[in-house]
């Protein structure tokens, strides 16, 4: 699925609220759509001017509304959803959220994973070998796709208020008109 406006984007993370990251809600604690507000205003919080960055937080789980039961895949399908929409860093980003918590494991195996992180961290890989993890460090956006991981890992708190989603429809408008790959009359945030 290849996302076309700022309208379906929003109408996806709306659709987000009561779903969640397994099926059967054995997860984590929170649904879709409070965790990514959650993540993103994490990322609000310590990157203010980074929007690009925000958004990545935002949408960086939808993989898991559009593929239900591909834990392993989910990054990926949430960066080829948003790509043409969103642009390639924030779609790069996507996609290296699962990565980065790979590289965390290697690195830093003391780092803090939920339960259902934990779980799903030997279905996407397991640790990085030092081979895999020095590749990831030659990545250009190696260092912001571990910032979006460690929002990802901290935004799972039940009952936290981060604010309401439509706090975001312009900020994806404003990174969609500077990275969009989509003709600009696809672009507006309210259709």
């Amino acid at each position: 699925m290849e996302l076309r406006s700022v309208e379906e984007l929003m109408d996806l993370l709306y659709a987000c609220r009561g779903a969640w990251d397994t099926p059967d809600r054995s997860g984590d604690p929170v649904d879709l759509h409070d965790h990514a507000l959650q993540t993103a205003a994490l990322l609000r919080r310590s990157r203010p001017a980074d929007k690009e960055l925000q958004v990545a937080g935002l949408v960086h789980d939808i993989g898991h509304l559009l593929q239900p039961s591909d834990d392993a895949g989910h990054a990926d399908h949430a960066a080829d959803a948003v790509h043409a929409l969103l642009g390639d860093r924030v779609a790069h980003l996507v996609r290296l959220h699962v990565p980065a918590k790979r590289y965390l494991a290697t690195v830093s195996p003391d780092h803090d994973l939920s339960a259902q992180s934990t779980l799903t961290l030997r279905a996407q890989g397991g640790p990085m070998s030092h081979a895999e993890a020095a590749a990831f460090e030659h990545d250009p956006l190696a260092d912001d796709a571990i910032t979006l991981r460690q929002a990802d890992d901290a935004a799972k708190v039940v009952g936290l208020d981060a604010g309401v989603l439509e706090d975001w429809r312009t900020v994806l408008g404003i990174v969609a008109a500077q990275n969009s790959h989509l003709p600009n009359s696809r672009l507006r945030a309210v259709d």
